[in-house]
Formats: structure tokens, sequence, C-alpha cells
């Protein structure tokens, strides 16, 4: 005769057993669409995605263009500009972490109370941040979040990368008005400089820090937009960190003379205008110093965005603009619209040109 307890033991069993094929029937439908990803990656997804993040900004900014309403959490807490022209929703994402610059923080906790259905990862040429989404991937991994890799290594990866993020996130109407955007820009830009002898590309020094004296050396992702507007990077030295923020001294930059000064600070450029050692480069007396627009998010750099696409236009069209006669009012208008769904009026327009 069956013990009692073995009966009863057997029965939880078996519930058991059934709620687990009805938990993995269930992960199966869920997860029934398979798709590959920009590295290469087969990886199943939801068909429908309704909650989504990404480690890193430049991914994050992606999500926001592309299906803003799917974004579920930020990387770090918002800057001041940010919270300029962006909704309400927007402001009060919780804050993941991730890839974010020097720190590589990832809050699990917050991320669990999400459950996104997809996280992005964020990859570069020759895999330089393939050690830290490696080990993403081990700490995620079990938590059963699709971990989807997208390409981004320079501005002209951009319209595949919108694409792509189009078809993840069911958005493919959408990314192709912005996709069309991408290349249409990125091809007047290239067009206006391609025949430019290099003696006519304009030396840009690209200034960071309070004090002006951090900056970005030879081939720096970091000032990509300055070879790609028709100009060169004053700043000869080479990278010692893909990080950047290389530190040089005033002697150094007095040597390097540039005509063009791109500042990222509005302390720092308050202060060039102010000191009497800037007034000796030929940039400060000719009034060619440039408080580089950041609302809502930077045009230029840092961090790295499809803001640029619209930051290389600018760029351009100061350093060149007999070759590439740009009506920047109207061109930042049409941007604002497609990409951040914000009609800019005349005066708001101008505030962000002239920050």
């Amino acid at each position: 005769m069956t013990s009692p307890v073995i009966r009863i033991g057997g029965y939880y069993m078996l519930r058991f057993a059934l709620t687990i094929v009805m938990v993995l029937s269930l992960c199966a439908s869920a997860y029934s669409r398979t798709i590959t990803d920009m590295t290469g990656r087969r990886v199943a997804i939801p068909d429908r995605i309704e909650r989504a993040v990404a480690l890193s900004p430049p991914a994050t900014y992606l999500i926001y263009t592309v299906a803003p309403e799917l974004l579920a959490g930020l990387n770090f807490p918002l800057w001041e500009s940010e919270k300029i022209f962006t909704p309400e929703r927007f402001r009060k994402l919780p804050v993941i972490g991730g890839m974010v610059g020097e720190g590589r923080n990832l809050n699990l906790e917050v991320l669990l109370r999400i459950k996104p259905d997809v996280a992005f990862l964020w990859e570069r040429n020759r895999g330089q941040f393939s050690a830290v989404n490696r080990e993403y991937e081990r700490i995620l991994k079990p938590l059963g979040i699709p971990l989807v890799y997208v390409y981004i290594d320079s501005l002209k990866d951009y319209p595949a990368a919108l694409l792509f993020m189009g078809d993840v996130l069911g958005r493919k109407e959408r990314a192709a008005r912005l996709h069309r955007y991408a290349v249409n820009a990125l091809h007047k830009t290239e067009r206006a400089v391609a025949a430019l002898p290099e003696g006519r590309r304009v030396p840009v020094y690209y200034a960071e820090g309070i004090d002006g004296l951090s900056t970005e050396g030879e081939g720096s992702m970091h000032t990509e937009l300055i070879q790609l507007s028709g100009g060169k990077n004053a700043c000869r030295l080479k990278p010692t960190s893909p990080n950047g923020m290389e530190r040089i001294s005033m002697e150094q930059l007095l040597v390097y003379d540039p005509e063009v000064i791109l500042v990222k600070e509005r302390i720092c450029y308050e202060r060039i205008l102010k000191d009497a050692r800037w007034r000796q480069l030929r940039a400060v007396r000719s009034k060619k110093v440039y408080l580089i627009p950041h609302v809502p998010f930077n045009w230029f750099d840092r961090p790295p965005s499809y803001m640029r696409l619209l930051g290389v236009q600018w760029l351009t069209n100061l350093l060149h603009p007999t070759r590439y006669p740009a009506d920047m009012m109207k061109e930042t208008r049409e941007f604002y619209s497609l990409f951040l769904g914000k009609e800019l009026s005349d005066r708001e327009t101008r505030d962000v040109l002239q920050p």
C-alpha cells in the first residue's frame, strides 16, 4: 500500500512538473522570433517588444528616437540640458546604469524590476568594448533577458543602426524615415567637402573641461565630426586612451594656434572670451569660438548620438559656408521635428543654435 505522504508528494511533484512545462511553453511562445543582430549573433526575442533598455548611451538614444514609448530605463540621471525638449515620461525613467564612460556599474535590482523584453549592447570596431560586453553577457544571461548587439563605430553606421533598431522594436516605418534623413545628411556633407584640398581643411581645436585644456588626440572617435566637416584636428597628439580628455598646456595650444575652437562647456566658453592668454590665439581674435549646441543631447560628442547627424551639418556650414550654405534654422527645426517630435519656434531654434 502506498503511503499517504508519498501520494501527496507525488501529487505536488506532478503539479510542479506541469507548471514547469507550462512556463517553458510560455517562454517558447514569448520568444518565438529569432533575429540576427549587428554582430552576427542569432538571438531569440519576443514577437512584440513592450519594454527595451540599452547598457550604453548611444544605444539608449537610438531607442529614444526610434520608439521612445518603449524605452524603460536610462544609463545615468539626466543632465539639465537633457530635460529640455524631452517629455516628462523620459525624465521619470529609472536609472539602470551600464557602460557609461569610466563608470560601468549596472543596477541589477532596478533592471529586474523593469523586466525588459530586450537589452541592447553597443559594439564598436576592433572589439574595443567587447570585454565589457562579454561580462554583461555573463551577468545577464541567467536573467533570461535577450541581449542584442547594435554596431556603431562611426557616424556613417547610423543609417544601418536605425533600420536595425526599427526592425527589432517593431517600428520599421519610422526607422525608414529616420534612415532616409541620415543618408541624405551624410551624402550632402560628404559631397560638399569631397574635393577639398588638404591645405584648405580648417584647423579646429576641441576644448573640453572647465579650463579648455583637455582635448582629444588625432584620430579620436570624439573628434570624428571635425574630419567629416572639412576640418582637421589641431591637436596632433596620439590618443592614449579611448576615454580621451588628453591634457595639454597653454604653451602647446599656442603652438597649435587653431583657426576655430569648439567648446563643450559653457563655463569654459565664458573663460576663453575673458582670458588674455586665449586672446593670443587667432580663433579668439577672429571670434571663431563656438559653444557646441547641446539641447537636449550634444551635437558633437559625449555621449555620441544621432544628434551628430545634425552636428555634422552645423559644423560643415561653420567651416565652409560657401561649400555648404545650409539654412541651419530650417535644418534644425526639421531635425527636431523628425527625431525628437518637437516643433521649435524661431526663438527656440535660435536658442538651440546659439546657446
